[in-house]
């Protein structure tokens, strides 16, 4: 038998990826929070601002919704709802204006048909599946040592390999809702100049743990890779 999980410098791979995670989930917080006690010279809340840029961009389809919870704001294009967390939905701070900006852009890309968000909607079920099924396979797989084996391990990594194309998909389709927010911002004098830039910071902190999650899948997916290939030697 073969046995991968005591201590070996496969695991530094994964503590890096962890690390990474801690930093971004860490800058995220601390930034938000910092601008969280700002409050936006306009004085619209994430709400108000959510409703006036869709207004704007000609988007009469999607409902603005409180849901609980700190920072879990996000669309959902299934059912065209924009969900805004406590922190964001009745907030007039330059930070809950950002992230509800943020929200309608991937609302935006919904109603325009933003190709990367295509794929990444396509994607989830695969994804879904892929991390469902992939560590019980390569457990098995590495608890015995034969063909059958060999072939559990190769068909988890593979199903572990979509929820990595899931976690690099993102990236772009974060990054461009962001994009979109900021300029909308500006072009609708929602906020001003200097609150424009603060609002930069808070929506480039949270694309780090974009950056981290993909990032710490990746080493998760090299380190399952490394594993393999010793496994076979």
């Amino acid at each position: 038998m073969f046995y991968p999980f005591y201590f070996d410098p496969t695991y530094f791979l994964v503590i890096i990826g962890a690390v990474l995670c801690l930093l971004a989930s860490a800058k995220v917080r601390s930034t938000y929070s910092r601008y969280q006690q700002v409050r936006s010279a306009s004085g619209l809340t994430g709400c108000e601002a959510a409703q006036r840029i869709l207004h704007y961009s000609g988007i009469n389809d999607v409902r603005v919704e409180h849901v609980p919870g700190n920072l879990t704001d996000h669309y959902d294009p299934r059912s065209k709802v924009l969900r805004l967390s406590d922190s964001t939905y009745n907030s007039p701070s330059v930070a809950a204006i950002g992230v509800a900006a943020h929200e309608c852009g991937h609302a935006v890309q919904h109603a325009k048909g933003y190709a990367p968000l295509s794929l990444r909607s396509a994607l989830v079920p695969v994804a879904n599946f892929g991390s469902t099924i992939a560590w019980p396979l390569i457990i098995i797989g590495f608890l015995f040592n034969n063909q059958t084996s060999s072939l559990l391990i190769t068909i988890g990594i593979v199903a572990f390999s979509l929820a990595v194309l899931f976690q690099i998909v993102t990236l772009p389709v974060e990054f461009n809702a962001s994009s979109r927010a900021l300029a909308v911002l500006g072009e609708t004098g929602m906020l001003q100049t200097e609150e424009l830039s603060m609002t930069r910071k808070v929506l480039s902190a949270a694309a780090l743990t974009y950056v981290a999650s993909a990032a710490s899948a990746i080493l998760q997916l090299l380190r399952l890779v490394l594993l393999s290939n010793r496994r076979n030697d």
